[in-house]
Parts: C-alpha cells; sequence; structure tokens
C-alpha cells in the first residue's frame, strides 16, 4: 500500500500548566493504479468523481502514467482506500493502490501485457482476410470472401476483442460523459450493423472490414503507445533496480547474506569490489572509489574514505568497505529520488488543465459533428449507407487520446532524462515555469564556491613552503576547526607526512599552541602573533593584496625561547570548477545572472567580478535574501533562487523557481522545487535547458493534436476518409505525440 503522507496517530502536546492537546491529524494521500483509461476524457472523469467525496482535498488522475494521486483531509467523513477504489469503480474503472516496488504487481503487468499481445495477435489475424481484398485493388487483383465467412470473421472481432469498447462507452454513458471507448463502440457498431442488415437483404455493400479494422488498428496503437510509455518510464525503473536484493551483514564477526529489506539502521554491512552498496550509510572502514553516475548524473567515480557518506545503489570500486547503516526504506536517498521524479510526473502543468477542460467538451462535441455530418448527407440525398459510413470516419477518427498524452507524456521523458542528469524536479510547474526564467539567484558560499576554506596562498619566511606546511598542519591534528582542517587537507595533498603531536593548546578566538615534536608552535591570528612578541616587522607585501581579495591570514610561529614567524598562509572559500562556466552558460542565454553574499562588499565584489556575474549584492544577512528575491520578482522578472543552507529555505520558497543543492541541508531540499544532486553550478543551466526542451515537446505535441483534430474531422465530414483510414490516422495519432515525446531522451546536458 503506497501512502504518501502517512497519518500519524493522534498525539499530544504539552502546554503551559502541564494539560496536554491533542494535534490535528495530518491530511493523507493515496496513490492507485488505475487500468480501463482511454482518452483525456476517461482522466477527467474520474477526477471529478473523487472530488465530490466530502474528505477528498484533491484529485490528480495522470492519464500517461496511469496514477491517480488522492489527497484526503481529516473529518468524520474521511473515505480511506477501499471507499476511493469503490468510487473509481464505480466510474468504470479499475483501481488498486499503487507501489514503486511491488514485485508482485509487476509481474500483475507482465502477464497483463502478454495477454494483450495474444488478443491482437488475434484480432489481426482475423482482420486481415477482411481488408487483403482492400489492399490488393490498387494492384487490379479484385477478390472478395464469401460474405457469410466476413461475417463469421468480424463477429468476434467487434465483440469479444472489442467488448473493452463496449464496457467503456456503457460506463461514459452511466456517467453522462463520453470518452473514446464512446466514439469507437459507436463508429464500429454503426458499420457492423449496417454490414448485417445489407446481408440479410442480400445487398452486396459490406463493411465488416472496416469495423473489424478500426477496432485493431486502435488496439494496436494502444499497444504501441503502452510500449512507448514504458520506454518514458524506464529511468525510473533503472533507479528502483539499482538497491540490490540482498545485503551482507556483520553480526558477531561474521558476514551473514540476507534480504535487503531486513536490514536495520544501526547495522554494518560488508561491500566488496564491483558490488552495489546497498544501502545509505557512512564508512566505517576502508577506503575506494564509488560510481554515483547513476543517482546523480556525475560522470567520473568519486574517492571516499572513512567517515564519507555512501549512498544505497552506488557501485563500488576497488576497496572493500565496510559500512554503517544510516538510512533504510523510504527514507533512503534512492526511495526519495523515485518518490520526486514520480511525484512530478503525477502532478499536471498549468497548461494540461487548459486540454483538460477542452477534453471535457470534446467528444459531445465530436458526436453533435457526426450526427450533423448523418443528417447532412441524408439530406443531400446519397442514401443511408453513405451517411453512416461518413458519420462513422468522424466517429473513429475525432478521438482525443492525442490531446490527453501531449503533456503528460513529454513531463514523463523530461523529468526522467533531467533525473539521469543529477536534476530532479518535484512537481510539472516547476518544470513548466523553469522555461521563462530571466534572472538567476546565485547564494555565494556552498554554490558559487566549495563552502570551506582552503589554501590559497602561503609564503615561507624560514626554509620551503613544504616545511612551512608541515609545521603549519602537524600542529592542526587535534583540531577540528575549518581553518585547521584546509591546512590538514593541502598537506594531504601535496602528500606531506605529519609529525608527532607532543602537546596541544587550543586558544579560543585566537589559534592555537602546541608542540611538534620537541618544538613549540604557534599557529593562530596577527592578533595572537602580537600578544606573544612575535616580530611581525618583515611581512611581505602580498598579504595586503590577500586581505583586499577577503583572505583570512593564518601565521605559523616558532614559540619557546626563540619566538620567530616561519610564514603565513592566506585561506579562502575557493570557487567551484564550473562556476565561471555556469555564470557564461546562463549569460549566453539571455539570463541575467546575481549573486548575494553576507561578505564584505569589497571581497564580495571581488569574487563578482573574477566570475564576471551582471549583479553582485554583499553585506546581506541571512533573513534578508528572500526580501532580496521578492523585489527582483516585483520587478515583472520570473527569478530561479539557488543555495544550499537553512538560511537560504525562505529565499528559496520566495523565488518563482527554487533549485536546492544536495550536498546542502533537507530543510533547503524540502522547501525548492528542483534538487541538484551535486554540487555543480552548470546543472542550473542544464535545469532551464531540460525545461525548455520539455516545453518545446509540449507545445510541439499540442500543435500536431489540435491541427490533427482541426484538419481530419472535416475531412472525415465530407467523405474523403473512410473508416478504415481514419481508424489508422486516430491509432497513429497517439503513437506519434509519445513517439515525439521520447525525442527528448536525446536531450545531453549543455557540456
Amino acid at each position: 500500500m503506497t501512502q504518501l503522507v502517512p497519518k500519524p496517530p493522534s498525539s499530544t502536546e504539552p502546554r503551559e500548566g502541564g494539560a496536554r492537546v491533542s494535534s490535528p491529524p495530518s491530511p493523507r494521500a493515496f496513490r492507485f493504479k488505475i487500468t480501463g483509461m482511454t482518452c483525456a476524457t476517461c482522466a477527467g472523469r474520474i477526477e471529478k468523481v473523487l472530488r465530490r467525496l466530502d474528505s477528498v482535498l484533491s484529485a490528480q488522475v495522470n492519464l500517461a502514467t496511469e496514477v491517480a494521486t488522492v489527497a484526503i483531509g481529516p473529518g468524520p467523513g474521511e473515505e480511506g482506500a477501499d471507499a476511493l477504489i469503490a468510487a473509481i469503480e464505480r466510474a468504470g474503472f479499475g483501481a488498486r493502490l499503487a507501489d514503486s516496488e511491488d514485485k508482485v504487481a509487476e509481474e500483475r503487468e507482465q502477464r497483463q501485457r502478454r495477454r494483450e499481445s495474444w488478443i491482437l495477435l488475434v484480432s489481426v489475424l482475423l482482420t486481415l482476410p477482411l481488408v487483403a481484398p482492400m489492399l490488393l485493388h490498387p494492384f487490379g487483383l479484385v477478390w472478395a470472401l464469401p460474405p457469410w465467412l466476413q461475417l463469421a470473421l468480424a463477429t468476434p472481432v467487434q465483440f469479444l476483442v472489442g467488448w473493452r469498447y463496449y464496457q467503456g462507452g456503457w460506463a461514459a454513458l452511466r456517467a453522462r460523459t463520453g470518452n473514446m471507448d464512446l466514439l469507437v463502440a459507436l463508429g464500429t457498431s454503426a458499420a457492423y450493423g449496417l454490414s448485417v442488415w445489407n446481408l440479410a437483404q442480400g445487398k452486396p455493400h459490406l463493411y465488416f472490414e472496416a469495423s473489424a479494422a478500426v477496432i485493431t488498428l486502435v488496439l494496436f496503437g494502444k499497444h504501441m503507445e503502452a510500449r512507448a510509455k514504458r520506454s518514458a518510464t524506464a529511468a525510473i525503473r533503472a533507479l528502483m533496480a539499482l538497491r540490490p536484493d540482498t545485503a551482507r551483514v556483520l553480526r558477531e564477526g561474521e558476514a551473514i547474506e540476507i534480504p535487503a529489506e531486513a536490514v536495520g539502521k544501526g547495522e554494518v554491512v560488508l561491500v566488496k569490489p564491483g558490488e552495489r552498496i546497498p544501502m545509505d550509510g557512512v564508512i566505517l572502514r576502508g577506503g575506494s572509489q564509488v560510481d554515483n553516475s547513476m543517482l546523480t548524473g556525475e560522470s567520473m567515480p568519486v574517492r571516499v574514505e572513512v567517515g564519507d557518506e555512501v549512498t544505497g545503489g552506488a557501485i563500488n570500486g576497488e576497496g572493500l568497505l565496510e559500512v554503517r547503516v544510516t538510512r533504510v526504506g523510504e527514507e533512503s536517498t534512492l526511495a526519495q529520488i523515485v518518490r520526486m521524479v514520480e511525484g512530478a510526473q503525477a502532478k499536471k502543468a498549468p497548461i494540461q488543465r487548459v486540454v483538460d477542460r477542452v477534453a471535457a467538451v470534446f467528444v459531445p462535441a465530436v458526436i453533435l459533428v457526426a450526427l450533423g455530418t448523418l443528417v447532412a448527407w441524408m439530406m443531400a440525398g446519397v442514401g443511408t449507407e453513405v451517411a453512416i459510413v461518413n458519420a462513422v470516419a468522424v466517429l473513429v477518427i475525432a478521438c482525443p487520446c492525442a490531446l490527453g498524452l501531449a503533456t503528460p507524456t513529454a513531463l514523463m521523458v523530461g523529468t526522467s532524462a533531467a533525473a539521469r542528469a543529477g536534476i530532479l524536479i518535484k512537481d510539472a510547474e516547476a518544470l513548466e515555469q523553469s522555461h521563462r526564467v530571466q534572472t538567476v539567484v546565485f547564494d555565494k558560499t556552498g554554490t558559487l564556491t566549495q563552502g570551506r576554506p582552503m589554501v590559497q596562498g602561503m609564503v615561507a619566511l624560514q626554509g620551503t613552503e613544504r616545511e612551512l606546511l608541515y609545521w603549519g598542519a602537524s600542529a592542526q591534528q587535534g583540531s577540528e576547526h575549518p581553518l585547521a582542517r584546509a591546512l590538514l587537507k593541502e598537506a594531504e595533498r601535496l602528500e606531506i607526512p605529519l609529525g608527532p603531536l607532543t602537546s596541544f593548546k587550543a586558544l579560543m578566538g585566537k589559534g592555537l599552541e602546541a608542540v611538534v615534536g620537541e618544538r613549540p608552535i604557534l599557529v593562530g591570528s596577527q592578533k595572537l602573533m602580537e600578544e606573544r612578541g612575535i616580530s611581525l616587522e618583515d611581512l611581505p607585501p602580498e598579504l595586503e593584496a590577500w586581505e583586499a581579495r577577503g583572505m583570512t591570514l593564518v601565521f605559523v610561529a616558532q614559540g619557546g625561547e626563540e619566538r620567530r614567524l616561519l610564514g603565513v598562509f592566506g585561506l579562502a572559500d575557493a570557487l567551484r570548477p564550473s562556476s565561471a562556466q555556469a555564470v557564461a552558460f546562463l549569460q549566453s542565454q539571455g539570463i541575467e545572472v546575481v549573486m548575494l553574499s553576507g561578505d564584505h562588499r569589497a571581497a564580495a565584489e571581488l569574487v563578482g567580478k573574477r566570475l564576471g556575474v551582471d549583479r553582485t549584492i554583499a553585506e546581506v544577512l541571512p533573513g534578508e535574501k528572500a526580501d532580496v528575491v521578492r523585489e527582483l520578482s516585483q520587478s515583472g522578472r520570473v527569478v530561479a533562487m539557488v543555495g544550499d543552507g537553512v538560511n537560504d529555505a525562505p529565499a528559496l520558497a520566495a523565488a518563482q523557481v527554487g533549485l536546492a543543492v544536495s550536498s546542502g541541508t533537507d530543510v533547503a531540499m524540502a522547501t525548492a522545487s528542483v534538487t541538484l544532486m551535486r554540487p555543480d553550478p552548470l546543472l542550473v543551466g542544464d535545469c532551464l535547458s531540460v525545461s525548455k526542451a520539455t516545453t518545446r515537446k509540449i507545445h510541439q505535441n499540442l500543435f500536431w493534436a489540435f491541427v490533427y483534430n482541426i484538419v481530419a474531422i472535416p475531412f472525415a465530414a465530407m467523405g474523403y476518409l473512410n473508416p478504415v483510414i481514419a481508424g489508422a490516422a486516430m491509432a497513429m495519432s497517439s503513437v506519434s505525440v509519445v513517439s515525439n515525446s521520447l525525442l527528448l531522451r536525446r536531450w545531453r546536458p549543455s557540456r
């Protein structure tokens, strides 16, 4: 059972004075797999039926994924899953609770697909002899089956293969609406009935091939459409397949292989080289290269060591890892990614709401046009037979399938393509909005920069730079300060072995004093040096330039009796390698780039100049970021905000499109409508690019769907299309829309 927002048990919260009150129960959301939908009007009818229920807050049905998402509000008349399923079934459709990891459901669907393939094969074999004479006629071969044999072949196609259309059409009539099933049932029944009447009267004109061919072609179109839709959801299925079925758990010193679902939080799993990591965790022992490409779109494996986090589904490289499990089940990164992509595909883009309103009146309008065609041709004196055939062509060709599939199929493929590149789009509205962005606002720290200080320069006054780094980093071994980690990281990068740390003492706000081997060392600020009597007379001139660039100066000196300055480090938050390229790419698309920073104006403007941003807004307090975004939006521009911290969450919410970097906090990612799975600013441009590509596909699909109906219906009404050609055209219109959407799989990131 898939329940997106679990309803908590009623809880109590303490009040002042010791009284306790019950917290209100949360709304619940259910996802149902729907069967029996054929066109946009079916989806609209299910939504209408569900929304009539008292406790239903919202209902959205996606024709392409065949999933209904229903939100239930708390209350005395609250409906459960069974009541919702019963309402859907009363509307003439099948429903069951959806589960993204339900292997039984997957097997059931595979059996259903095999059954449908057999039904299609039987329908084709029965229909081919009926349409063969029509296909041979252009070659001068005149041949026809005996009338009674035609009846024998067409009847099982009409009433066994085509029974689904009668069921769907009858359900639509009971709901006082129309759908594709009704159009097909009316059209083929008219052609079949006219043929039976002519056969009984001994007349030569029979249309059994038309009724059978229309049913077979529509069935073939649905078969191709289903195959194309499965291709569109391939990215989700690939993600779901990443988690291994089993895991090797260390219990009492032994590695025991158990089902992955049975692994609990806090347990230690053993991951051998080449295996997939079974779930999220932290490395306790070992080091390796980890391939995250399926999860983050990162092309190169990432080096991981003890203390680093790893993600379930990633492939371990050459090392043996012991990993302590931190997240399991629905909490895991992989489950969250699947849920976010599925959620985006289940929601409707704003443009789809317009399409839904058109589809709601489309089928009744087509039936009126068909009746008008019948009456007009009869009044023209061509006879009942020709009038019925032309009316049948109108009914068959005017199905709104393509109209209903135009938007959701493009969204499915677009969000899947984005997920492969490491961009998780939470809702369809964000995808549709992104292509209209005119201004991108970047938070500087952690987004355009690494978010941690790094050694940007060093000057050795006594000995070499390697010796300076040896003393500075060795003294910092006992410190957890970010500046200390920067020196240690630089020593590791340059492969400088550290000396033994004999003693260590942190000096709050100033630095530290330590003994490395037998040598006393001082590391810290200029103020600490002055307090300890270290001479600063011969400071190198470049230190002023370093300070102007916003660098933090870290002095290293020998303590004890000698008291002399050994050298100075310049530390700063380094720019991400792709930041300047990302800014240039956005500007090449005509997008204004703004950088927000809490740094001093001079330091922030220097970073802004290095990146080439259009505008730098400095000395912004965390609470003021959202105000800046609102001001930019009020100028009439569509604004996107990119950030990674807790203090970015209000600004992400204030922007039309909020993009959170996944290396940041959960709060930022929960607030943003788009999550970037790796801290690469180039993904911002990729997000806008995939949005443009998807929106372009939606517009193409809708254009062709509308043009198809606008052109085809008058042609059919004027007698230029027979029912067989109309059936083929109708089936192919849906397939062409889905196939056009599948072209989005060619989209690649800008690099």
